[in-house]
């Protein structure tokens, strides 16, 4: 299995692939929002997701390290957090990316659809939001 839930212990091995601080990111662990991404045994990437108004699944981040893109770990890590959103009895998730960089195309593939966008204050680019309705 390529992601698992993280613990504090995780916190320096997720790090890197974080923009987050070390105490936002263990908030983030102790509430069950981060999972740690794994290759061999070796932690290669994270996944991250809030709640949208405390009551949908908002994938915040997830990051590979590049030499765990391109072989279909990223898909998979987030085909198995749909698939816990839905154990948990959510039927609707979402996400985000600027409508500049690639990540759109790989939200798509997963059947996520546009559904409106955003100029955050300081952002050249149009923050995208993704929605995908999880089958029942």
């Amino acid at each position: 299995m390529p992601i698992r839930s993280a613990t504090e212990a995780d916190i320096d091995s997720l790090l890197p692939f974080e923009h987050l601080g070390r105490e936002a990111l263990c908030r983030c662990a102790r509430g069950g929002f981060v999972y740690a991404v794994e290759l061999d045994g070796e932690t290669v990437g994270v996944l991250r997701y809030g709640l949208f108004w405390q009551a949908i699944p908002f994938l915040d981040l997830i990051f590979l390290a590049p030499k765990a893109r391109g072989k279909g770990i990223g898909a998979e890590a987030v085909r198995l957090w749909e698939a816990e959103m839905k154990l948990r009895g959510f039927y609707d998730v979402l996400t985000s990316t600027q409508a500049d960089e690639t990540a759109r195309r790989f939200y798509e593939k997963l059947g996520y659809r546009r559904a409106g966008g955003f100029y955050p204050p300081g952002q050249q680019a149009e923050e995208l939001i993704y929605s995908k309705r999880l089958e029942e």
